[in-house]
């Protein structure tokens, strides 16, 4: 049952990345928590990469760090429209658009003809998925403006409707989606290890570049206060992302999957009971054929 414990830690821990990064970068003032939130993750991921490969023993090379830059800046760049994003949206409807990416990859790989053969199960997934983020963003896009200002009247924070607060959630899955089918095909000549140390060094990289342009260039200052929580969720993320990689190495993926893939609707267990986000029963029921989608792809993940 080793895998199990390992599984539920990938879910709670991924889960709790979603809300601490909601906290970090909610400020709607703050226009450079996104870059806030990089250097964040950066230095934690930095760290994990120096234990990796001083104590863990793992090898790295210019070669490997060159070959996996461009899905580096793939999940680079959706990590950080997705926290943009978290500024204009409630993260009880941004995490289940990103989450959905996995329908988005399978999608790519059908149609480039890297797919392998599928059943009728993982092809009706697909378009649960996909149906339930369309409907989500219909739903967003048409709700009535005093409909919208009495379910969030006793939200932490209230969110005007906006398209840009539909498109960086959808931007996020549409570059996470590229980043995982590239991902798969450079992973055919890296070795796994070597290459989540050079995402993770590429990730430190960025933190850098983004404290040079946050706090050199524009004079931003960093109060201990705000910053504390994206360091919170850089912790849960990088936690989480080991016990993903452990759950599946002690047991079977067709268990383990279905657990880690559900933590999208434990995110928004804690957007309903910390941040007092409310909302209509519509946005429910897209959320939850997202997560039907989410939940039967994960299934078969083998």
């Amino acid at each position: 049952m080793t895998w199990f414990w390992f599984a539920i830690a990938a879910l709670l821990c991924w889960s709790g990345s979603d809300f601490f990064s909601k906290l970090g970068c909610r400020d709607s003032k703050d226009k450079y928590s996104q870059f806030k939130m990089v250097m964040a993750v950066g230095v934690v991921m930095g760290l994990h990469a120096a234990y990796e490969i001083f104590i863990g023993g793992v090898e790295i090379s210019w070669d490997v760090i060159w070959t996996y830059l461009p899905v580096s800046l793939l999940y680079i760049g959706s990590m950080t429209l997705g926290y943009v994003g978290l500024r204009y949206i409630e993260l009880s409807i941004s995490s289940p658009i990103c989450n959905a990416s996995g329908a988005l990859v399978a999608i790519i790989a059908i149609v480039s003809g890297t797919a392998d053969a599928m059943e009728w199960p993982q092809y009706l997934a697909i378009a649960l998925a996909c149906l339930g983020v369309f409907g989500l963003g219909l739903v967003e896009a048409n709700e009535d403006e005093e409909l919208r200002t009495a379910r969030q009247s006793k939200s932490n924070y209230k969110y005007a409707k906006s398209w840009l607060a539909l498109a960086l959630p959808i931007a996020y899955c549409l570059l996470d989606a590229a980043g995982t089918f590239a991902d798969d095909l450079v992973l055919e000549t890296l070795n796994e290890d070597s290459a989540n140390v050079a995402y993770e060094l590429t990730f430190l990289a960025a933190g850098v570049i983004s404290f040079i342009y946050t706090v050199i260039i524009k004079k931003q200052k960093l109060v201990a206060r705000m910053e504390a929580p994206k360091y919170v969720g850089a912790v849960f993320e990088t936690i989480g992302q080991f016990a993903y990689i452990m759950a599946f190495a002690y047991g079977d993926a067709a268990l383990a999957a279905p657990i880690i893939s559900s933590y999208c609707m434990v995110s928004v267990l804690w957007s309903r009971l910390f941040l007092k986000e409310k909302l209509s029963w519509k946005h429910y029921a897209c959320i939850a054929v997202t997560f039907a989608g989410i939940l039967i792809m994960g299934i078969y993940d083998m």
